[in-house]
């Protein structure tokens, strides 16, 4: 596996609030060693920014198409992010604010 970081913004839309969206990103993405953070959308959606190796990322974004047994995932949009919306260094995984 490469070391190198990469960042991806995803936004997740369907019926993903109200349902442990944001707890399920948080655990899973600790769970492979992810840096980043994930809120609710006043929208309705999901947003998470996701750092660390490729191959890992790539894992998460897979999972988040299912998301927790509840979650019902219409669309998934992925971008390439920099480390601008990582935000300060702290390192972790972060569940923010709704914004």
């Amino acid at each position: 596996m490469s070391s190198e970081l990469v960042i991806r913004h995803v936004l997740i839309r369907g019926r993903v609030q109200g349902v442990g969206f944001r707890a399920w990103v948080e655990d899973t993405a600790i769970d492979l060693g992810l840096r980043g953070w994930v809120r609710n959308r006043r929208d309705g959606s999901v947003e998470a920014v996701l750092a660390g190796e490729l191959e890992l990322v790539l894992t998460m974004i897979e999972a988040s198409r299912r998301g927790p047994p509840a979650a019902r995932v219409e669309r998934l949009d992925v971008s390439n992010a920099g480390p601008e919306l990582l935000g300060d260094a702290r390192p972790g995984f972060w569940v923010l604010p709704t914004a």
